[in-house]
């Protein structure tokens, strides 16, 4: 046997070991919440430095968030707003349906963009009197039909991706608002990193939202909790309300209600 053909065979088992272990990282975060790299290191029997890369080159693929010394599953929300209209739509619509009984008349409202929260548009009362603020201009344009909503569109650079304006003229006017609600939609909810986002503009638009309302209730699917993004918008104790999916076990939810979140099901 030649000594390429030795070599080619070590490769490939390697390249198999190497897809083994990933396909075995990406089990366990699914099943676990987490992985840390020094555990997966000793249950393999590699280094630490082969975890890392395993890991790098997972979060390369979109299939996981690095933190430090491990990994956390990676929010959905990496798709962009006209993909993310098609995901779970049974599922918003019923959580704008619950999110909207939080709703009173005569309230100012922040409604953040999104594809729950322009459900939550779509399902006000047409009859509700309440003055809205949103930086998404596919929920003002929704609310073009409530007579007695008063809309005030917050300007800024447009986010193509997410379709809501960002930037320093959009943080500057959330600045000067007092509201009584914040309808925030979420991209990553988890109970110890808090809330995140992929984009690091918009982290700081969500900290404005945030920072401006006496009440902040998050919208989040399934798929959206126990999740991480790059970018930190807040600790978990910034929300007041969690709204999400009627069938979620209540273990899954424990961890946020213990954190003193009043949690809602849709």
């Amino acid at each position: 046997m030649s000594i390429h053909l030795v070599y080619d065979q070590a490769e490939r088992r390697n390249i198999v070991l190497t897809a083994e272990r990933r396909q075995h990282i990406l089990a366990t975060l699914r099943s676990d919440g987490k992985v840390l790299a020094s555990q997966l290191s000793q249950a393999f029997g590699v280094s630490e430095d082969t975890i890392r890369r395993d890991l790098r080159e997972l979060a390369d693929a979109g299939l996981l968030q690095r933190v430090h010394g491990g990994a956390l599953p990676r929010s959905p929300a990496d798709a962009s707003y006209i993909a993310r209209q098609s995901q779970a739509p049974s599922a918003k619509a019923a959580i704008a349906c619950a999110a909207v009984q939080l709703v009173r008349a005569g309230q100012v409202i922040i409604l953040d963009g999104g594809t729950t929260t322009l459900q939550v548009a779509q399902q006000l009362p047409v009859d509700l009197q309440a003055t809205i603020i949103t930086n998404s201009p596919p929920i003002a344009i929704a609310l073009a039909d409530h007579p007695e909503v008063e809309v005030i569109v917050i300007g800024g650079r447009l986010y193509k991706h997410s379709l809501v304006t960002i930037g320093a003229a959009t943080i500057a006017a959330l600045g000067m608002i007092h509201a009584d609600i914040c309808m925030l939609g979420v991209c990553s909810l988890h109970p110890q990193i808090g809330i995140s986002v992929p984009q690091f503009e918009e982290a700081h638009v969500k900290r404005a939202m945030i920072a401006g309302a006496a009440e902040v209730v998050a919208l989040a699917s399934a798929e959206k909790l126990g999740t991480v993004a790059p970018y930190l918008v807040g600790p978990l104790a910034d929300l007041t309300h969690l709204v999400t999916e009627h069938a979620l076990p209540d273990e899954l939810l424990a961890a946020y209600r213990d954190q003193g979140v009043t949690i809602i099901r849709g």
